[in-house]
């Protein structure tokens, strides 16, 4: 083998190593912690959720102290009509309740149906649904990662963490504003 060829051949097996080194601690270093976010103090007065941006703000007074971002009912498009249209409902709205032996990591619940969409529906002689709420992930889920895309019945669906994070500082009686 010549001189070139020789070397040649190593420069290729170094470079071999060096792909196969930059691929093993690519795949098994771990991740960066998360960064931390300071948490939030006292309560909020409202929450505004943006179904078009999927994007839930709150707010204490008129400052935003958090945002988040959602994955709403799996057909989000257009105010909710009848139970199981997967649409997220839209108006105005309160948390009336709190529910920590949920399906999902703890849920705050929307006092929907109003009596306007109760009367809608019986109107068009279809049930208008119910048991809309804030909450996470799925109990029965094993990845601590949040569902990216669109799968609730029509809940606003966010990580663990933060439904843990809401929860803490959600009372009953907190408006909840439902924007398209």
């Amino acid at each position: 083998m010549t001189r070139l060829a020789h070397f040649f051949s190593r420069l290729t097996l170094l470079a071999l190593v060096g792909l196969l080194g930059f691929i093993l601690w690519d795949r098994y270093t771990p991740p960066a912690p998360p960064t931390t976010l300071e948490p939030i103090i006292g309560q909020i007065d409202r929450i505004v959720i943006e179904k078009s941006e999927r994007r839930m703000v709150v707010f204490q007074g008129d400052t935003p102290v958090r945002t988040y971002n959602i994955a709403l009912g799996f057909a989000p498009a257009g105010d909710k009509v009848l139970e199981g249209d997967g649409k997220t409902p839209e108006g105005r709205f309160t948390i009336d309740r709190r529910n920590e032996q949920s399906a999902f990591h703890l849920s705050l619940g929307l006092d929907y149906p109003l009596p306007e969409d109760q009367a809608r529906a019986r109107a068009d002689g279809v049930d208008p649904g119910g048991d809309i709420f804030i909450h996470g992930q799925p109990n029965r889920r094993k990845s601590p990662d949040p569902i990216l895309m669109d799968w609730t019945n029509g809940c606003i669906a966010v990580s663990n963490a933060e439904i843990e994070e809401l929860w803490a500082v959600t009372p009953i009686g907190t408006p909840v504003e439902i924007r398209p």
